[in-house]
Protein backbone atom coordinates (compact mmCIF):
# COMPACT_ATOMS: atom_id res chain seq x y z
CA UNK A 1 0.00 0.00 0.00
CA UNK A 2 1.00 3.59 -0.66
CA UNK A 3 2.33 5.69 1.98
CA UNK A 4 0.21 8.64 0.70
CA UNK A 5 2.94 10.99 -0.12
CA UNK A 6 1.99 10.83 -4.15
CA UNK A 7 -1.61 11.76 -3.13
CA UNK A 8 -0.18 14.75 -1.74
CA UNK A 9 2.21 15.81 -4.77
CA UNK A 10 -0.86 14.89 -7.29
CA UNK A 11 -3.21 17.43 -5.10
CA UNK A 12 -0.32 20.28 -5.44
CA UNK A 13 0.19 19.74 -9.04
CA UNK A 14 -3.32 19.64 -9.75
CA UNK A 15 -4.03 22.92 -7.28
CA UNK A 16 -1.00 24.62 -9.38
CA UNK A 17 -2.88 23.36 -13.01
CA UNK A 18 -5.93 25.00 -11.62
CA UNK A 19 -4.29 27.80 -11.00
CA UNK A 20 -2.20 28.85 -14.03
CA UNK A 21 -5.58 28.04 -16.22
CA UNK A 22 -7.73 30.40 -13.83
CA UNK A 23 -4.83 33.14 -14.48
CA UNK A 24 -4.63 32.36 -17.95
CA UNK A 25 -8.45 32.66 -18.61
CA UNK A 26 -8.48 35.93 -16.91
CA UNK A 27 -5.60 37.50 -19.01
CA UNK A 28 -7.32 35.85 -22.01
CA UNK A 29 -10.67 38.27 -21.31
CA UNK A 30 -8.38 41.23 -19.53
CA UNK A 31 -6.14 41.07 -22.74
CA UNK A 32 -8.55 42.72 -25.63
CA UNK A 33 -10.65 44.84 -23.39
CA UNK A 34 -7.79 46.88 -22.10
CA UNK A 35 -8.31 50.54 -20.68
CA UNK A 36 -7.36 53.42 -22.76
CA UNK A 37 -4.64 54.32 -20.17
CA UNK A 38 -2.87 51.06 -20.95
CA UNK A 39 -3.12 52.05 -25.02
CA UNK A 40 -1.61 54.98 -24.25
CA UNK A 41 1.14 53.82 -22.25
CA UNK A 42 2.45 51.93 -25.22
CA UNK A 43 2.82 55.14 -27.07
CA UNK A 44 5.88 56.25 -25.48
CA UNK A 45 9.09 54.27 -24.53
CA UNK A 46 9.97 54.68 -20.69
CA UNK A 47 8.45 55.20 -17.71
CA UNK A 48 5.95 57.43 -16.87
CA UNK A 49 7.16 60.75 -14.69
CA UNK A 50 4.08 62.94 -14.73
CA UNK A 51 0.57 63.10 -15.29
CA UNK A 52 -0.63 67.01 -16.24
CA UNK A 53 -4.13 66.80 -15.66
CA UNK A 54 -6.81 69.26 -16.83
CA UNK A 55 -10.57 70.11 -16.93
CA UNK A 56 -11.13 67.97 -20.59
CA UNK A 57 -7.90 65.53 -20.48
CA UNK A 58 -4.26 64.84 -19.26
CA UNK A 59 -1.19 65.14 -20.61
CA UNK A 60 1.41 61.81 -19.83
CA UNK A 61 4.66 62.33 -19.56
CA UNK A 62 7.23 59.29 -20.49
CA UNK A 63 11.21 59.48 -20.01
CA UNK A 64 13.62 56.99 -21.27
CA UNK A 65 17.92 57.03 -21.84
CA UNK A 66 17.83 61.17 -22.03
CA UNK A 67 14.40 61.26 -24.50
CA UNK A 68 11.43 62.91 -23.05
CA UNK A 69 7.32 61.77 -24.83
CA UNK A 70 4.10 63.20 -24.09
CA UNK A 71 0.88 62.11 -24.87
CA UNK A 72 -2.08 64.58 -24.64
CA UNK A 73 -5.31 62.30 -23.77
CA UNK A 74 -9.35 63.31 -23.77
CA UNK A 75 -11.58 62.90 -21.19
CA UNK A 76 -14.35 62.01 -23.27
CA UNK A 77 -13.37 59.84 -26.74
CA UNK A 78 -15.51 59.57 -29.57
CA UNK A 79 -15.93 62.80 -31.84
CA UNK A 80 -12.82 64.45 -33.04
CA UNK A 81 -11.90 67.50 -31.63
CA UNK A 82 -9.30 70.09 -31.45
CA UNK A 83 -5.93 69.04 -29.85
CA UNK A 84 -2.09 69.49 -29.46
CA UNK A 85 0.77 68.63 -27.51
CA UNK A 86 4.54 70.09 -27.58
CA UNK A 87 7.25 69.28 -25.12
CA UNK A 88 10.76 71.52 -25.44
CA UNK A 89 13.74 70.79 -23.95
CA UNK A 90 15.44 74.02 -22.48
CA UNK A 91 17.62 75.71 -25.22
CA UNK A 92 15.69 73.43 -28.13
CA UNK A 93 12.75 73.83 -30.30
CA UNK A 94 9.55 72.45 -29.27
CA UNK A 95 8.60 68.91 -31.19
CA UNK A 96 4.61 69.55 -31.58
CA UNK A 97 1.73 67.35 -32.67
CA UNK A 98 -1.27 69.65 -33.52
CA UNK A 99 -4.88 68.70 -35.00
CA UNK A 100 -8.49 67.14 -34.83
CA UNK A 101 -8.59 63.88 -33.37
CA UNK A 102 -11.04 61.36 -31.64
CA UNK A 103 -8.75 60.01 -28.43
CA UNK A 104 -5.05 61.35 -28.25
CA UNK A 105 -2.42 64.20 -29.21
CA UNK A 106 1.06 63.00 -30.08
CA UNK A 107 3.06 61.10 -28.89
CA UNK A 108 6.20 63.83 -29.28
CA UNK A 109 9.46 63.37 -28.40
CA UNK A 110 12.91 65.20 -28.05
CA UNK A 111 16.08 64.17 -26.09
CA UNK A 112 16.16 66.08 -23.38
CA UNK A 113 19.67 64.64 -21.74
CA UNK A 114 20.02 66.18 -18.35
CA UNK A 115 18.17 69.72 -19.48
CA UNK A 116 14.65 70.98 -18.17
CA UNK A 117 11.35 70.24 -20.07
CA UNK A 118 8.30 72.15 -20.79
CA UNK A 119 4.99 70.17 -21.77
CA UNK A 120 2.06 71.91 -23.09
CA UNK A 121 -1.30 70.05 -24.00
CA UNK A 122 -5.18 71.39 -25.00
CA UNK A 123 -7.93 70.04 -25.89
CA UNK A 124 -10.91 70.95 -26.97
CA UNK A 125 -9.52 75.03 -25.53
CA UNK A 126 -8.47 74.00 -22.38
CA UNK A 127 -5.14 72.94 -21.61
CA UNK A 128 -2.04 72.67 -18.80
CA UNK A 129 1.55 74.00 -19.46
CA UNK A 130 3.98 72.40 -17.00
CA UNK A 131 6.74 75.04 -16.97
CA UNK A 132 10.11 74.21 -16.37
CA UNK A 133 9.88 70.45 -15.23
CA UNK A 134 12.28 67.09 -15.04
CA UNK A 135 15.80 69.13 -14.36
Amino acid sequence: MSSGRGTGRIRRRLTLGTAVLAAAVLLALAGPGTSSAQAVDGLCAGRKVRTLPFSTGRVDVFKSRGYVCAVAVAKRTGARKSMSVSVKARGGRPARDKGRYSHHAGPVTVHAGHRCVWVKGRISGRGVSSGWILC
